[in-house]
C-alpha cells in the first residue's frame, strides 16, 4: 500500500514540474522586455496662462507632409501591425471609442457623428461580378467591396494651428498647438480633401502612451507627444492672420510661396532676438 501511495505521489510530482516547464499561451512574448515607460507616461500639463501676461501673439497655421522624411515615423505603419501605430490610427482609435471628439470646422464648433467618422474611416467601391443561371442566362450582380486601409495610405500632411505668444511673467516665447487637421489626397480629383479636425489639447494623454519609431535606437522611442512638445517634424507654413483672412497659396505660387512661408517663420524669430537686442 505504501509502495503504491509512494508511486502515485512520484507521478504527480513529475506532472507538475513537467507542466511548470511548458509555456501557456500568454507567456510568450514580443521582446526581452516588458514595456512600462511609455504605457505610463503622463503629458506634461500646459502652465496656467493669464492674459494679462500675453504681451504679443501671432497664430499661424502649417502643414506637417507625411512625404517629408523627418515626418515618416508619424505616417507609417500604412496597415494594421502589432506593437506600433502611425499617429493617424492612434487619433482613430480613441475618435471611435468617444474619448476625442472629431470636428468638421477649425473651429471646432460642428462636432462629428461617430457614424460620420466610421464612413471616412472606409472606401467603399462598388464592382459588377457575371454569373449565368441553368438556362444560360447572363445575370450581373453588384457587389460593395470595403477597404478600411485605404485612408492609411492617403494621409496625405496634417495641417496644425498653433499659437505662438510671449509671456512676460516668464519672460520666454512660446507655441501651443491649438487644433490638428487630418488631410487625405483625392487621386481622381488630384487634390487634397479635408477630413476633419481635432482639438489638440485633448489628444494630448492619448499620444503620450503610443512610442513613435526610432531610426537609431528602438530601446529609445519617444512618443508622439514627445515629437510634438520637442518640435521634432518638418513644416511649411500656409497662413498667418491676416486682415484678408487669405492662405499663402491664394496670393504667391510655387518659390514666392515657400519664400512667404520662411517670411513668416523669420518674422517671429526676429521678434524674439530683437526683444533682447541690446
Amino acid at each position: 500500500m505504501k509502495n503504491l501511495f509512494f508511486a502515485i505521489l512520484t507521478v504527480l510530482s513529475l506532472a507538475a514540474s513537467a507542466q511548470q516547464g511548458v509555456f501557456q499561451p500568454g507567456d510568450y512574448k514580443d521582446g526581452i522586455y516588458d514595456k512600462e515607460n511609455a504605457v505610463n507616461r503622463r503629458f506634461i500639463p500646459y502652465t496656467h496662462l493669464r492674459e494679462g501676461d500675453v504681451t504679443w501673439e501671432k497664430r499661424v497655421w502649417r502643414d506637417v507632409d507625411m512625404r517629408e522624411k523627418l515626418n515618416q515615423p508619424l505616417y507609417y505603419p500604412v496597415e494594421f501591425v502589432t506593437g506600433r501605430m502611425s499617429l493617424f490610427q492612434v487619433l482613430a482609435k480613441y475618435i471611435l471609442q468617444g474619448q476625442v471628439i472629431a470636428f468638421n470646422d477649425e473651429e471646432f464648433q460642428i462636432p462629428l457623428e461617430l457614424s460620420a467618422i466610421r464612413d471616412k474611416l472606409k472606401k467603399c467601391d462598388s464592382a459588377d461580378q457575371t454569373s449565368y443561371t441553368p438556362e444560360g442566362e447572363e445575370v450581373v450582380i453588384k457587389i460593395f467591396q470595403c477597404d478600411s486601409l485605404s485612408i492609411l495610405r492617403n494621409i496625405r500632411s496634417y495641417r496644425l494651428k498653433e499659437d505662438w505668444f510671449f509671456d512676460k511673467q516668464k519672460s520666454v516665447l512660446e507655441v501651443r498647438i491649438i487644433g490638428m487637421g487630418i488631410y487625405t489626397y483625392d487621386e481622381e480629383k488630384e487634390a487634397m480633401r479635408e477630413q476633419f479636425w481635432v482639438y489638440f489639447p485633448s489628444c494630448r494623454p492619448f499620444f503620450a502612451k503610443h512610442e513613435v519609431f526610432n531610426t537609431k535606437n528602438d530601446s529609445e522611442r519617444r512618443t508622439f507627444e514627445d515629437i510634438f512638445w520637442k518640435r521634432q517634424f518638418a513644416s511649411t507654413v500656409t497662413k498667418e492672420t491676416n486682415v484678408y483672412g487669405r492662405n499663402i497659396n491664394e496670393y504667391s505660387r510655387g518659390i514666392d510661396a515657400l519664400l512667404e512661408s520662411d517670411r513668416i517663420k523669420m518674422d517671429i524669430f526676429r521678434w524674439e532676438h530683437d526683444l533682447w537686442h541690446f
